[in-house]
């Protein structure tokens, strides 16, 4: 595959990626909190053990609790998300143009909060009330493909109207379209894709590319300066595709030998540390000199060190999402269904894309997005190639049951 140059970025995309690089969602990620091995750790007492807490799961099946509908009575919606997870004006940070597009079309006032930091915290924040079958006072939530997965499961988001949903729909990319935790986006749609790739540092490899996890495992000249991810879906997914197995359909065996895999390059010191996005900066200076990272990152790290490059393996990568849901009792959930259907349209999703620099989920938005940043729209890490979405792969829904031994497992790995 040919790489992407970060020398073809324009001046706007390097003054946007540095601006979320140093102050923006890059500094103040989720994943910094370690965003789903804390939560897979904390999902034992935290999410998994809702009935040992004594609050229990919606009573009714999943999708079924439902909510009158405010919507044509009051304009307006309650949207939470992540910090930098939304275009803003340069000229002044307090403006929001797509937003303001929105509500200037249809009428519908948008309360934008910046109020989601980690998956498990949040999720701390809405559990009483979405176990008691309670109003949130949120629209619209923003929360890791795992986390979705669970509020699914426990019935405690709407089922969407796609008579609502006309340009998701349609515009939807099939990357993203058939998650084995809501087959046909019934409950969800993505808001940004994240992708697991190699990312080494040309400096401090001697010029080398690094193209394998075997290479981050086995290559002698990488001993102790090897980064892997504290995320156990990611890491551990990654290896499971190096030895040929599919992260989407994988047995107890073959976890196992993806975690002694890991274990024997940790016992040798191949393996520097496990981080969250605090791998950036070791990279960035080459105290690291190659390591598992987040597209996103990488694409933000390039705009400010040509020696910063990137590998898909042959062999494929691991791609979450980060996904929109209407929570159950939530007062307006067709505002909040045209708000998801509105940022499927190509222009809105091309200015958030260009904004945020995570993949994009949406199926022709290349040439609204070149005629903002052309080096944005020709970036795969933004908008995924052909050959890229073939390398795709789900980590697969885990049980409860599953989720807690592979996340002790892969505690005792990591030493957390």
């Amino acid at each position: 595959m040919e790489q992407y140059e970060p020398e073809r970025l324009s001046p706007a995309q390097r003054a946007a990626m540095h601006r979320s690089l140093t102050s923006g969602r890059a500094a103040l990620t989720r994943r910094t909190l370690l965003r789903a091995s804390t939560g897979g750790a904390l999902a034992v007492g935290g999410l998994g053990g809702l009935s040992a807490c004594g609050i229990p799961a919606a009573g009714k099946s999943r999708g079924e609790v439902s909510s009158d509908d405010h919507s044509g009575q009051e304009k307006r919606i309650s949207f939470s998300n992540w910090t930098e997870y939304m275009d803003v004006d340069e000229k002044d940070k307090n403006r929001r143009p797509t937003l303001e597009a929105f509500t200037q079309r249809t009428g519908i006032e948008v309360k934008y909060t910046e109020d989601i930091n980690d998956n498990v915290e949040f999720f701390g924040k809405l559990k009483p009330q979405l176990a008691a079958g309670q109003d949130t006072g949120r629209d619209l939530i923003c929360v890791t493909d795992w986390l979705a997965a669970r509020l699914i499961r426990l019935g405690w988001v709407q089922k969407l109207d796609p008579a609502n949903l006309p340009h998701a729909y349609s515009n939807l990319s099939a990357q993203f379209r058939d998650p084995d935790w809501d087959p046909g986006r019934a409950y969800s749609y993505p808001w940004t894709g994240i992708s697991t790739v190699i990312a080494y540092n040309k400096k401090a490899t001697g010029g080398k590319k690094i193209t394998s996890v075997s290479e981050l495992l086995d290559e002698p000249k990488l001993k102790g300066r090897v980064g892997f991810l504290s995320e156990m879906r990611d890491s551990v997914g990654m290896t499971l595709i190096d030895m040929g197995k599919d992260p989407a359909d994988f047995t107890d065996d073959d976890f196992d030998a993806a975690i002694a895999r890991l274990q024997k390059a940790v016992d040798k010191k191949q393996i520097r540390r496990f981080t969250g996005n605090d791998y950036t900066s070791d990279l960035a200076k080459g105290d690291m000199a190659a390591c598992l990272g987040w597209a996103g990152d990488i694409v933000q790290l390039q705009a400010d060190n040509p020696d910063i490059g990137f590998h898909i393996p042959d062999r494929g990568y691991v791609t979450s999402t980060d996904n929109l849901l209407v929570p159950i009792k939530a007062r307006h959930k067709r505002n909040a269904e045209r708000l998801i259907d509105y940022y499927y349209e190509p222009e809105p999703a091309a200015r958030l894309a260009a904004y945020i620099n995570y993949v994009c989920p949406v199926d022709g938005v290349r040439d609204a997005l070149a005629k903002i940043d052309p080096a944005a729209a020709a970036n795969p890490l933004i908008l995924p190639d052909k050959e890229m979405k073939e390398k795709s792969r789900a980590f697969r829904s885990l049980t409860s049951k599953e989720e807690t031994a592979y996340e002790e497992k892969f505690a005792r790995l990591t030493g957390t």
